[in-house]
């Protein structure tokens, strides 16, 4: 195009060419922001994969006759006056998906009851799993031909330790396939190996035994934070929510007394081995209840329903996380079988450690990570760290405290059962105060009692003499451990929950459980250490009772770690928000 030679406009007064000249001007500016804005919008519609439409051919010719008419035509789209677009092509606007709202639980007052009860016996049933083993675990070692307190420990700690290294993978699982059909699989799972467990009274062989018990754990994995995922699917941020979950943790006590119980019953009175095949039937009764009570509005369909992106499986990073949690954790849990100066165990842990710092680089880049490492905020991070501090000292109280008993006291595995029935009571005091703490005071503060009680129940039992009263210490340590059993769990399922969206309740309670769980079997690895190394091999009963001593003080200087760290969580907290309490 030839432009016209306009006279430059005269200083003073009025030339008639200046208005054409402003006219050009700005005719001038508005083809060129049109052609801008043509350009951007292709460029935005490219970079967003949405396919462009053709310009019309009468727009491409180079013809005198062609219209420039659809320049000026404008057409605002719903993005706003900056997304304003001319002629036909107008861009698709950004569907921003908003978010479902909450649908209450659609069932009868006795079916919700019922369906309650099946989760948290998902909570019973893995604690009892580790009690029914700590009871009667020189019964079992008699049975197996087990002299070697070191491989006693793997009892509990082989159990403890799948549990806590694939709760995080079942529980992505359940995002995936539905939490219903992994927590009914769940259940089943369990209860095969656990009369696997019982048929290895014929094999004699305790790696089979230990094997057996690990698959065991694997069960419980699959049950803990899906029965939770289905609670926080069910139930909206509240009091009874709140409540709900004080109610699972609570079975915490309640199950390993009873699994405790039973393991002494019928390894006293019977042969151990039907403690393993009671408890198996016991699972494939809860899981056909299971499949018939879990409503379907938590189905798998009814969980993807309406969505159009389902969940990935991340397999590097799984990989990854369950090589390296099982290889820190054989470590630690063989040096006090073969010492730390043996190359096979510490060579162990340096392999596994880096397993898990690859792990942590791995998810923080995966598109579907099995630990959602960026939505891990600070107060998250820091109760999950309470969480592991404070159960690993309970693992260590209940193991020693148990062997203490029988060991140094000389008591039978069912009257140490019976001495520890006061938990029953105390787990569901404990519930309800967790419950009106959590809607009544800051979560920090919740966590930091937790922490002391841990503190407070381990210094009681730790000091006490051989020979003395049952009433005088050690039914006082019963009294307050669970207070912090109850307090911890709830709390951080609470947090985890509230912060993760519905479809991934899985994910967010398998964290939790993780903690618990891996913690207390590294926890027992640690004190078995300090005993193996302490207790001149148990050649005479001071020996014994130095070595169990120890390894009490071992789990006092955990608890009282807990107890710093809870305090000065509650004091940055009160500095930072104040007397803050959940909203819901």
């Amino acid at each position: 195009m030839v432009l016209p030679d306009y006279p430059p406009p005269l200083k003073n007064g009025y030339d008639a060419n200046e208005s054409r000249t402003s006219l050009y001007k700005s005719r001038h500016i508005s083809l060129q922001s049109h052609v801008d804005s043509l350009a951007a919008q292709s460029m935005y519609e490219y970079d967003n994969r949405e396919s462009v439409p053709e310009i019309p051919a009468i727009y491409g010719g180079h013809g005198r006759g062609r219209s420039t008419s659809f320049l000026m035509e404008k057409k605002h789209s719903s993005l706003g006056p900056e997304s304003m677009v001319y002629g036909s092509i107008s861009p698709s606007p950004v569907q921003v998906p908003e978010p479902k709202p909450f649908q209450e639980l659609k069932v009868g007052k006795l079916h919700e009851a019922l369906f309650i009860g099946i989760c948290v016996m998902a909570q019973f049933m893995c604690l009892a799993g580790l009690g029914q083993a700590i009871a009667p675990v020189h019964i079992i070692a008699d049975g197996l031909g087990v002299t070697n307190p070191g491989q006693e420990s793997w009892f509990a700690a082989s159990y403890s330790l799948t549990t806590g290294t694939f709760i995080l993978i079942s529980g992505r699982l359940g995002d995936i396939l539905g939490h219903k059909r992994v927590f009914v699989f769940g259940y089943l799972f369990l209860g095969i190996w656990s009369g696997f467990a019982g048929f290895s009274a014929y094999v004699g062989r305790q790696i089979f035994f230990d094997f057996c018990r690990s698959m065991q754990g694997f069960g419980g994995a699959l049950l803990a934070p899906n029965a939770l995922a289905l609670l926080g699917r069910a139930y909206a941020p509240g009091i009874k929510k709140n409540l709900v979950f004080a109610l699972f943790g609570a079975m915490a006590p309640w199950g390993f007394v009873f699994g405790a119980l039973f393991g002494s019953i019928f390894s006293q009175l019977a042969w151990w081995p039907w403690t393993f095949w009671s408890y198996g039937i016991a699972a494939f009764a809860l899981s056909a209840f299971a499949l018939l009570i879990v409503p379907k509005q938590l189905a798998k369909e009814a969980q993807f329903a309406g969505q159009t992106h389902r969940p990935g499986f991340d397999w590097t990073g799984s990989v990854l996380g369950v090589a390296g949690l099982v290889l820190v954790n054989v470590a630690w849990n063989n040096g006090p079988l073969y010492g730390w100066s043996t190359p096979h165990v510490y060579f162990t842990l340096i392999i596994g450690l880096l397993c898990l710092v690859a792990f942590f680089w791995v998810e923080a880049r995966a598109l579907s990570p099995i630990l959602p490492v960026a939505a891990l905020n600070g107060t998250v991070t820091y109760t999950m760290a309470l969480v592991g501090i404070g159960w690993g000292s309970f693992g260590i109280w209940i193991y020693y405290s148990w062997r203490f008993l029988e060991e140094l006291r000389g008591q039978t595995p069912l009257s140490v059962s019976a001495e520890y029935t006061p938990a029953l009571i105390c787990g569901l005091l404990a519930a309800g105060a967790t419950g009106f703490m959590l809607t009544h005071t800051p979560v920090a503060f919740t966590m930091m009692i937790a922490m002391l009680a841990f503190f407070i129940g381990h210094v009681i039992a730790g000091t006490m003499p051989v020979n003395q009263s049952y009433w005088a210490q050690m039914f006082i340590s019963i009294l307050i451990m669970p207070f912090g059993m109850d307090m911890s769990f709830p709390a951080g399922t609470v947090i985890l929950s509230n912060h993760m969206p519905r479809e991934h309740q899985g994910l967010a309670m398998s964290l939790v459980n993780t903690m618990v769980n891996y913690s207390i079997s590294i926890a027992l690895g640690i004190a078995g250490t300090v005993e193996s190394n302490v207790n001149n091999h148990g050649k005479t009963f001071e020996d014994t009772v130095h070595g169990i001593r120890c390894a009490y003080y071992t789990g006092i200087a955990l608890a009282g770690c807990g107890l710093l760290l809870g305090a000065l969580f509650f004091v940055r907290t009160m500095m930072k928000e104040g007397w803050k309490v959940m909203q819901h």
